[in-house]
């Protein structure tokens, strides 16, 4: 039996053995790798944008031979968003226009891809103004309409900056600049405009309110309340003072008649059938008794209330 663990090779002067191996990596990926791994496996952020800066550092260092390659433009690329992600979880978000600045030297410099994630996390924090002016001045640059995400740029501008920002009339001008014709067909254009009125109609609708009817209305509620209050409080001093007149009242009966309208109802619950003929006097008594106790107690209050 023959076992190898190479790849043999039948050559015109003999046979070798060549083992196959993928080629070492280039050392300017090196720290991209780093740093992703930085960011999302051991979530060290600040590792992770020490590790973007030293990157571009050497990038920028072998820039004179590379400046025009592809492949060091995507490099930069993939640091600056590494970096940008990185200050945004260390919440120095604030700082990421400049820092991408730093590493571009100009704005019309910056690639697509990255004014896109700038937008989104400026949006995200409810900072537009800060990129409102880098992104206008972007896409007024000649070269940028060329590249593949400048449509993608120039939409997150109109809707996420100016329409959000209410600045509705930059908005129908660019519609109608070179910015807007290149970025935008004919129906996304009418799309936009309508988009504009329905906004504008809105905020017409919003400023429009009467001042005076909200007016009316408040002090007419506010009238509504001031009279149930006085209603509610002429009820509750009428109240106070029935009970006060019932308390004095109770003060001055005396002891005898409620201990002897006690035994008397005792009587006529317990002790008493009230279908004897013997019991009617008792009956009646009791209810006289009942009844000059009730006037005594509650009759100033009762008349009182029905004045009223």
């Amino acid at each position: 039996m023959r076992s190898s663990s190479s790849v043999s090779l039948a050559g015109g002067r003999g046979s070798g053995s060549v083992r196959l191996s993928s080629p070492p990596a280039c050392p300017l990926t090196a720290p991209v790798d780093a740093a992703v791994e930085y960011l999302m496996v051991k979530k060290d952020f600040q590792a992770a944008l020490d590790t973007c800066e030293k990157g571009l550092e050497t990038l920028n260092s072998s820039a004179e031979q590379e400046d025009s390659s592809f492949k060091y433009a995507e490099l930069k690329a993939a640091l600056t968003i590494v970096g940008i992600q990185a200050l945004a979880e260390l919440n120095q978000w604030r700082g990421v226009l400049s820092w991408v600045l730093q590493q571009y030297g100009e704005t019309e410099k910056i690639p697509a891809k990255i004014i896109q994630m700038c937008i989104l996390l400026y949006v995200k924090v409810g900072e537009r103004a800060m990129m409102k002016d880098a992104v206008c001045e972007w896409l007024r640059c000649s070269s940028n309409m060329s590249q593949a995400g400048f449509s993608t740029v120039a939409e997150l501008y109109f809707l996420h900056i100016l329409v959000q920002m209410g600045l509705m009339d930059e908005a129908l001008e660019m519609l109608e600049t070179d910015v807007g014709r290149v970025a935008f067909t004919d129906e996304q254009r009418q799309a936009a405009r309508s988009l504009v009125d329905i906004q504008n109609e809105k905020n017409a609708t919003s400023s429009n309110t009467n001042p005076e009817s909200v007016t009316v209305v408040t002090t007419t509620s506010a009238s509504k309340q001031d009279k149930l209050t006085r209603r509610l409080t002429s009820i509750m001093r009428l109240l106070y003072r029935g009970l006060s007149v019932a308390s004095v009242r109770i003060r001055s009966i005396s002891l005898r008649r409620v201990f002897l309208a006690l035994i008397l109802l005792y009587l006529l619950l317990v002790r008493i059938d009230p279908a004897l003929p013997s019991a009617f006097p008792w009956l009646l008594r009791l209810h006289r008794l009942l009844q000059q106790t009730w006037n005594t107690m509650f009759g100033p209050y009762y008349r009182a209330t029905t004045r009223s």
